[in-house]
C-alpha cells in the first residue's frame, strides 16, 4: 500500500463508528431526530451532528485538514492551500433518514490536487461497506461486524473486489430517488429511443454512485444540485473499480476543493 491507503483503516473505522452512533438515533423508538433546517433548507438531525463530531475526532489523528458538510464554513482563501483534504458527508440521504428508508450513507473522501484517491461508504441499516483506494481497487462488504472492530486484513479478506459480475440485458440507469428532474426523464427516454430495453431502479444518497461501481447498474446521471461532500467518497470508488464521474461532457471528471463547492451535472458510467 501507499501511504495515502494507510489511512484508508482510519476512515473505515471512522464510517463504522459514526454509522453506529446514527443507528443508535434510528433505532430509538423515543428518539427525537431533533431536524431543523439550513439555511437552503435542507435537513440537518442530531445524527448528522453526532456523526460529524466522531468522524472529526477520529481524522485529527491524520496530517489532512477536512472539509464536511456539517463542519464551519471555510474560506476558500484557506482551501485552497490544502493540495490534500478529508472531504466528509457524515449523514448523506438526511432525507431517507427522516423517512426510515434505510438507504442513507457515512461518506468518507480523502482528495489528493482535487482528484478521490480513497473513499469509504458506510451503510448503516444493511451493515454494508464500499472502500477503495487507487492503489489496491475497490471492494464490498456485506454484513460487517461492526460491534467487533475487524482489522484492516479480516476486512479485506472477507470483501470481494468490484465490479462484480452482474447479468442482466439492456441498460439499467439508477436515478434519485428524491430528486428526480425533467432532464433526467429525457435523457433515459434518449436511451430508450436507441433501442435498447432501459430498466430504471431508483436509490437515495450515494448508494447510486457504488450501484454503477459494482455492476447493479450501468448508468447514473445526476441532473440535479450536488456537493462535493455527495459523490466525492463514491467517486473514489468509482475510479477503483473501473468506472468515472464525468461533466455531461462525459469526458471531463469532477474535480473537489474547488472555490464553488456545488458539483455541475455529471454521470456516472463504466469507463469506454
Amino acid at each position: 500500500m501507499n501511504n495515502y491507503a494507510n489511512y484508508l483503516y482510519i476512515a473505515i473505522r471512522a464510517a463504522i463508528d459514526a454509522g453506529n452512533a446514527i443507528m443508535d438515533i434510528y433505532t430509538d423508538p423515543e428518539a427525537d431526530f431533533g431536524v431543523e433546517r439550513k439555511a437552503d433548507n435542507s435537513p440537518l438531525t442530531r445524527a448528522d451532528k453526532k456523526a460529524h463530531e466522531i468522524i472529526s475526532g477520529a481524522l485529527s489523528v491524520t496530517p489532512f485538514p477536512l472539509l464536511s458538510e456539517e463542519g464551519k464554513e471555510i474560506p476558500f482563501a484557506e482551501r485552497s492551500t490544502w493540495d490534500t483534504l478529508w472531504i466528509v458527508d457524515p449523514l448523506d440521504g438526511t432525507k431517507e433518514f427522516i423517512k426510515k428508508n434505510g438507504e442513507f450513507t457515512v461518506n468518507i473522501a480523502l482528495v489528493k490536487g482535487g482528484t478521490p484517491l480513497l473513499g469509504v461508504i458506510y451503510v448503516p441499516v444493511r451493515k454494508e461497506l464500499y472502500f477503495a483506494a487507487d492503489s489496491i481497487g475497490a471492494y464490498k462488504l456485506t454484513g460487517i461486524d461492526s460491534a467487533n472492530q475487524p482489522s484492516m486484513d479480516e476486512i479485506r479478506a472477507k470483501a470481494v473486489r468490484l465490479p462484480l459480475a452482474m447479468g442482466h440485458q439492456g441498460v439499467v440507469v439508477v436515478a434519485s430517488r428524491s430528486h428526480q428532474t425533467e432532464e433526467t426523464t429525457a435523457f433515459i427516454e434518449n436511451l430508450r429511443r436507441q433501442g435498447q430495453p432501459v430498466t430504471l431502479i431508483s436509490s437515495g444518497s450515494s448508494l447510486k454512485i457504488c450501484l454503477v461501481a459494482d455492476g447493479s447498474a450501468d448508468i447514473y446521471p445526476r441532473f440535479a444540485p450536488t456537493m462535493e461532500w455527495d459523490t466525492a467518497a463514491g467517486h473514489a470508488i468509482a475510479k477503483a473499480a473501473g468506472c468515472e464521474v464525468y461533466h455531461i461532457d462525459e469526458k471531463t471528471p469532477l474535480k473537489y476543493n474547488k472555490e464553488d463547492l456545488h458539483n455541475p451535472w455529471f454521470i456516472v458510467k463504466p469507463n469506454e
